[in-house]
């Protein structure tokens, strides 16, 4: 039986992991507007950025300013990223305008499997990450909590330590579930929160596939896997496969982690990459992937750089009256590749190789 499912949920990072990675000068206004195109794509969920000291995330100096003057579009809920409870406090201000609530109630617990990551990252040890399950517990307990989520942090290796072994991975999900387990919830969801970007399809496929054997309870995976050495879209393939149906992805794969190594070329999957292959699959996201492509051009203005995403630069599989006509000039650059939404005027100025049969005919 297959477990490709009929949907997933494609959460674009861009205005937060993508733009934290980019220079601070970027201006309000420029940001506003590459908010309101993503407003455009068919995404349901937005973050507009991060609730962050801006000591750590110079970039995301300018939240509150974003938070009051962007004009939020209907059917959309808005969110942000909180990382303590100043950040909450900060952020709730503007509910319910930008709804941070909605995750501020759930219970799970997370550990990272590379210690020197948790000190970088967290600025706590993974130990002391272990020592909280308990408290986490206890507080769900309380809460009348009947399902729970584990998400363990860099599974598959580290920068700092090298490659970690499936018994590893193993070992890790065993103390953490059989926490959940011994006080009576169980958990429902597994999520792989990568930044140094070792992830393989193969390492995937085994450490999901021992997952499912082990604890049938858990149904639902969440993928935040970072693309250093691009073999994270074939490994998203394969956590599709396997049923997963939540993945994180920025436009143009723009994103990255200062505390990794990597800077912006950790990167993540590229939106409209993901959405098209999963279109291509029968997998419904909700996305308009040519807006989706309209918005990588706005971040590419934005951010004053190319980006790295593919289906962006030479469109999505022509069909039907998109297809392109025989007789087409060359196309060389970037730019005359971009007919697909700019129109033949890009390539106007090119030669064409092609010849119509009285033209071969004659010789």
């Amino acid at each position: 039986m297959s477990l490709l499912p009929q949907s997933v949920t494609v959460t674009d990072d861009t205005m937060r992991e993508g733009l934290q990675i980019e220079r601070a000068a970027i201006p309000v206004e420029a940001k506003l507007r590459l908010l309101d195109a993503l407003g455009e794509t068919g995404a349901k969920v937005i973050s507009i950025g991060s609730f962050a000291h801006p000591k750590w995330t110079p970039s995301m100096a300018c939240i509150e300013e974003i938070a009051e003057r962007f004009v939020p579009k209907a059917g959309i809920v808005y969110t942000a990223a909180v990382f303590n409870q100043k950040g909450f406090e900060r952020a709730d201000r503007f509910f319910p305008k930008i709804d941070v609530r909605r995750t501020r109630g759930r219970f799970g617990t997370h550990v990272e499997l590379c210690d020197a990551f948790a000190r970088r990252n967290y600025n706590r040890t993974q130990a002391q990450q272990i020592a909280a399950i308990d408290s986490t517990i206890a507080a769900a307990r309380a809460a009348g909590l009947e399902r729970a989520s584990v998400s363990i942090g860099n599974p598959f290796g580290s920068n700092f330590t090298g490659a970690f072994s499936h018994q590893q991975r193993m070992d890790l999900l065993v103390l953490m579930i059989g926490k959940w387990e011994a006080a009576g919830i169980p958990v429902f969801r597994v999520a792989f929160l990568e930044a140094m970007g070792w992830n393989l399809p193969h390492l995937v496929r085994e450490t999901m596939t021992a997952i499912r054997e082990r604890w049938p309870t858990v149904t639902d995976f969440h993928m935040h896997l970072h693309n250093q050495r691009g073999a994270t879209l074939a490994s998203y393939y394969e956590a599709l496969q396997l049923g997963a149906r939540e993945f994180d992805t920025s436009l143009g794969g723009m994103g990255g982690c200062p505390y990794c190594g990597n800077g912006r070329a950790a990167g993540h999957v590229p939106t409209e990459d993901f959405v098209d292959l999963c279109h291509e699959m029968g997998v419904a996201t909700g996305y308009d992937l040519g807006k989706l492509i309209d918005a990588v051009a706005v971040a590419e203005e934005v951010v004053g750089h190319p980006l790295w995403g593919h289906v962006s630069k030479a469109g999505p599989r022509p069909r039907g009256d998109a297809l392109y006509p025989i007789d087409m000039p060359f196309v060389e650059t970037l730019e005359e590749a971009a007919h697909f939404r700019k129109g033949p005027g890009v390539y106007a100025h090119q030669m064409s190789p092609w010849r119509d049969d009285d033209a071969l005919l004659r010789g």
